[in-house]
């Protein structure tokens, strides 16, 4: 017999009820592969991370193909710092010269990787780690950003060093890890013509990844319950044109803004529904997917 701490009739029903009302959607998902988006206060916070790693099995176990793909933003810098080593932003992106490329890509592939990939083995679940360099996942190139001068309005292309965006996309290494039933975790670096590494916007790795494989669902997990409108209250669902308009009214800005126009991408290149999820809420993953109403923000067609 199992040994539980105080039951209560009414707990187990709870259970119970939770267990039958997923049923419909364990069935519809089954077989389908979701992008999960990893990072933020999820992944920096040790208990979450833990639950993180939990609902990923269970979404295994119940037959749905999870691809993780993580950021890793504050643990470079702390790296960086340590090292002593000077790195800036421009528009939330970092720039990466060779020296600084070294330390983002042994952080992400290295130590963070590892650490979900290790977390998720821990909690009976069968993970491996890679980088876009790996089986040529993703070809990358030198992402170029225009800037308007404030003075003259004259617009320049802005260096950012080795920062890429996803040029080309292999699932070919997706396919062969789903036939041997292993998570992948997936570290957003990729590799240019010349054999030149590139940090990328793991975001925008998510959502590319998603929209080549044609996935069921892009999620990113991030440190906001969703898209706000002008007053603060939740918007459950939008397609790409309303999206698009709420980033021209300025209702969506800021940091919000290449989330989802990342989520657009996705949906508007085959990933059927992206969804914007608060990583800070216990179990968000699942109750986004096996509940009636879910939470967050959904974005599709």
């Amino acid at each position: 017999m199992k040994n539980h701490e105080n039951p209560t009739p009414e707990a187990w029903l709870r259970t119970a009820k939770t267990l039958s009302e997923a049923l419909p959607y364990m069935r519809q998902f089954a077989g389908e592969t979701f992008v999960i988006k990893y990072g933020g206060h999820a992944m920096g916070d040790e208990s979450l991370a833990k639950l993180f790693a939990r609902d990923v099995i269970l979404m295994k176990q119940v037959g749905i193909n999870p691809i993780i793909v993580h950021g890793g933003g504050p643990q470079i810098g702390a790296m960086l710092e340590r090292l002593k080593i000077k790195s800036s932003f421009v528009d939330g992106l970092r720039v990466t010269d060779a020296a600084t490329v070294e330390i983002v890509e042994m952080v992400l592939s290295g130590t963070i990787n590892k650490q979900i990939v290790t977390a998720i083995n821990e909690a009976g679940g069968k993970a491996i780690g890679i980088s876009g360099k790996d089986a040529g996942l993703i070809h990358a190139k030198r992402l170029s950003r225009k800037v308007k001068d404030p003075d003259s309005s004259i617009e320049r292309i802005l260096d950012l060093g080795f920062v890429g965006e996803p040029e080309r996309i292999d699932p070919s290494i997706l396919d062969t890890l789903y036939a041997s039933d292993i998570i992948p975790v997936i570290a957003p670096i990729g590799l240019g013509d010349k054999g030149e590494t590139y940090n990328i916007n793991a975001d925008t790795v998510a959502g590319a990844i998603a929209a080549a494989i044609e996935a069921c669902k892009l999620i990113i997990l991030t440190d906001v319950t969703g898209v706000l409108d002008k007053e603060k209250d939740l918007i459950s669902e939008l397609t790409p044109k309303e999206a698009r308009k709420l980033i021209k009214n300025g209702t969506i800005s800021g940091g919000m803004i290449p989330k989802i126009e990342t989520c657009i991408h996705a949906v508007e290149e085959g990933c059927e529904a992206a969804h914007i999820l608060d990583g800070r809420v216990e179990h968000v993953m699942l109750i986004e997917t096996f509940t009636e109403h879910g939470v967050g923000t959904m974005i599709h067609d």
